[in-house]
């Protein structure tokens, strides 16, 4: 067993360094499985560059690492992180700002040997603040659905959201032909509509996937609940007749 953990990163040198090292802290045993993690620097260089060098260069676990001068939409920079990811792999998103736990990898490992034929799992997480404090009464828990078709009312009511808190294979991310490049927001929930939308529910795991931090420079500042409504009605509208044939209703309707 394989995994492979991507991260996309834009301007992150001060937060960087620990998010790779709470990969590279992953413990395996007693299963016996590999796992790397791959990279995806966008627009102009903030010391990452050399972050990334110093890290590719020291010894196991492999980390790769690729660059673009620009700025490019996340879903670009997971499609391109996801070519070099192996065919049979594991796949393990994992922001440049966030802490891996360190036996994340080894409870996705137990889950996929426990339930086999399963293409995605989904965990929780908890809050951090920018020093990675524990944030009390701000978990996040997965909600086990009985059918995709009910994750997805949930979904389009704005009652349950994923993010980050995922394994899936390559193979079920070839399925359904990768991330959207063109979305500015929301990609990832974006990938796990057409999972559901292709008849996959995910397996609900008891852990903690990672820790995601609360700072003044998340991608998610400003996105109240109005925006998350219109994020959630641009994807509404991409997949609108396949949702409106399960019967569920627009995001605010």
């Amino acid at each position: 067993m394989h995994f492979t953990v991507i991260t996309p990163t834009h301007q992150r040198r001060a937060l960087l360094p620990e998010t790779i090292a709470s990969v590279r802290a992953s413990i395996s045993a007693p299963l016996d499985f590999s796992f790397e993690h791959l990279l995806y620097q966008n627009g102009p260089d903030d010391g990452t560059a050399a972050v990334l060098t110093e890290a590719a260069a020291q010894p196991y676990p492999p980390l790769r690492h690729w660059a673009h001068p620009s700025p490019k939409r996340p879903g670009f920079a997971r499609n391109e992180l996801s070519q070099h990811t192996p065919a049979d792999a594991w796949v393990v998103p994992l922001d440049d700002d966030d802490l891996l736990l360190q036996r994340t990898l080894y409870h996705y490992a137990a889950q996929i040997e426990a339930n086999p034929g399963q293409p995605w799992f989904v965990a929780d997480f908890l809050r951090v603040d920018e020093q990675a404090r524990y944030l009390p009464n701000e978990d996040y828990y997965a909600w086990k659905f009985d059918s995709p078709t009910a994750m997805l009312t949930a979904i389009f009511r704005a009652e349950h959201f994923i993010q980050g808190n995922v394994c899936y294979s390559k193979a079920l991310l070839d399925q359904v032909g990768g991330y959207d490049p063109e979305l500015a927001m929301a990609e990832d929930l974006d990938l796990y509509v057409r999972f559901l939308l292709a008849g996959h529910l995910p397996v609900v795991c008891p852990h903690y996937s990672h820790l995601h931090r609360f700072h003044s420079a998340n991608v998610s500042q400003g996105v109240d609940a109005a925006k998350h409504n219109a994020d959630l009605r641009v994807i509404y509208d991409k997949y609108a007749k396949q949702l409106q044939a399960l019967g569920i209703a627009a995001p605010g309707a």
